[in-house]
């Protein structure tokens, strides 16, 4: 299931996964604290979550250990002394791989590997991983397999036969031998490799950005779902749509996204997505790889950040999500927190409000079961109102011949008052700003703004 980072790459087969019937790889985990770093994630969560990722990728955890650090070590990222603590426990437990809970650099683990002489990944390897295992549309695997690449690019070395690790060190500084000559010509494959899976994803969002103009045509508004990954997003894209989107108690049980119709209360019409699960420490390549995902976001009307209420990391899980809003610009956009799985709470209404306490929502939220399917009308009420102050107020005389655009209002708009004079229907209410240039032909002006221009004439 483990990246091999020393052998060339036949298509996209970036993995090395298991033949059917073998063992699950045994692997150690290293997780560090960083001594003046703000993070408000422990590391014990962090070394837990990262547990969580091992074994959504088919790998069996057999042991752990952490270590405070001051600042990381340039060759062993933790210091000497915990590297030959962690290859004495080797003969203990048997593990096959050591996961670091942190990024490291290609030079560290050519270090590592030589030091614990078997195979090291870092977190940002088993997160690409677990992506690659559970992408199944052509763009999601499109984009992962660009992330893998672009990721192994720079973990490119020079292959020694006979290396138990699977890889190794190039040779010495100076000397040109096969190894180094098999090194350039993975390097080449790699980079032709990522420019061609790149112009396939420009054509990928170049489809995305047709099928958006004409939802921005249409007036239907986008609501997307985001939140940490497993907090419950898929199973209240089911619930709200009547979808049967995989939903699934893991880490990134589904990574493609998937968008349905749904209705709100008084018959507004909107798109509800799904995207992408967050997690701590998301590699940079997967959010560029998703660049054309994640742009879904930057369009909504409106966010639904999902939060998983009933887990001992719920803030912390929040805050990571709300950073990586900022970090795609889309932090400043209408949003309404959704405090789900209510039922696994032992006090939900005491527990719900403490949570609430805790990320500062002074009441600004829905508290559901998306599993239950409690609270979804009090929720359905709550976008509804949500859509409706993105909205513009607006007045206006349709002549009869226009009964579409009173269809149109009616489906996407609200109306507040509706007369059936003799010129046409007067509509007074509001629209989603795509759909006023349809009707601003036939506004009415409020009577103040008449009458005061009567007065200045």
């Amino acid at each position: 299931m483990i990246m091999e980072t020393a052998s060339p790459l036949a298509g996209d087969n970036v993995r090395q996964l298991h033949e059917t019937g073998a063992h699950h790889e045994r692997v150690f985990l290293v997780g560090t604290e960083r001594a003046g770093t703000p993070n408000p994630w422990a590391v014990e969560d962090s070394l837990r979550e990262l547990a969580q990722l091992a074994d959504t990728a088919g790998l069996e955890v057999v042991g752990q250990a952490s270590q405070p650090l001051r600042q990381p070590n340039a060759r062993f990222y933790i210091g000497s002394g915990k590297v030959a603590e962690i290859a004495a426990r080797r003969a203990e437990l048997g593990y096959d791989v050591v996961i670091f809970d942190d990024e490291l650099s290609p030079s560290q683990v050519r270090n590592l590997e030589d030091a614990l002489d078997t195979r090291v990944i870092d977190r940002t390897g088993l997160i690409l991983d677990v992506f690659a295992q559970h992408a199944h549309t052509r763009e999601g695997r499109i984009q992962v397999a660009l992330a893998q690449y672009t990721y192994l690019r720079t973990r490119l070395r020079a292959r020694r036969p006979g290396r138990s690790t699977g890889g190794g060190q190039a040779g010495g500084v100076g000397l040109r031998g096969p190894g180094e000559t098999q090194l350039e010509q993975d390097r080449r494959v790699v980079t032709r490799r990522i420019a061609e899976l790149q112009a396939e994803l420009e054509e990928v969002r170049r489809q995305r950005e047709l099928y958006r103009e004409q939802r921005r045509s249409s007036g239907i508004p986008l609501i997307a779902l985001v939140g940490y990954t497993n907090a419950g997003k898929s199973t209240l894209l089911n619930a709200l749509a009547g979808a049967d989107v995989r939903a699934e108690d893991r880490l990134f049980a589904t990574l493609d996204p998937t968008t349905r119709q749904i209705e709100l209360p008084g018959g507004q019409q909107a798109l509800l997505t799904d995207t992408v699960g967050f997690i701590q420490k998301l590699p940079t390549q997967l959010v560029a790889a998703f660049r054309a995902t994640l742009e879904e976001i930057n369009q909504a009307a409106l966010l639904l950040h999902v939060v998983d209420a009933s887990h001992p990391n719920a803030v912390e899980q929040s805050h990571t999500v709300l950073e990586t809003l900022i970090g795609l610009r889309a932090a400043n956009r209408p949003r309404l927190t959704v405090l789900n799985k209510l039922d696994l709470l032992e006090h939900p209404e005491e527990d719900m409000a403490e949570i609430a306490r805790a990320l500062g929502l002074a009441g600004n939220y829905v508290a559901i079961s998306a599993r239950q399917g409690s609270n979804l009308d009090d929720l359905l009420r709550c976008m509804s109102a949500e859509l409706r102050q993105g909205m513009i107020p607006i007045e206006a005389l349709i002549p009869y011949a226009r009964s579409d655009l009173v269809s149109l209002w009616h489906q996407h708009g609200v109306i507040e008052r509706e007369e059936h004079q003799g010129e046409g229907t007067r509509l007074s209410g509001r629209l989603p700003s795509q759909l006023i240039a349809q009707v601003r032909p036939f506004q009415v002006r409020p009577q103040r703004a008449r009458a005061a221009g009567a007065g200045r004439e």
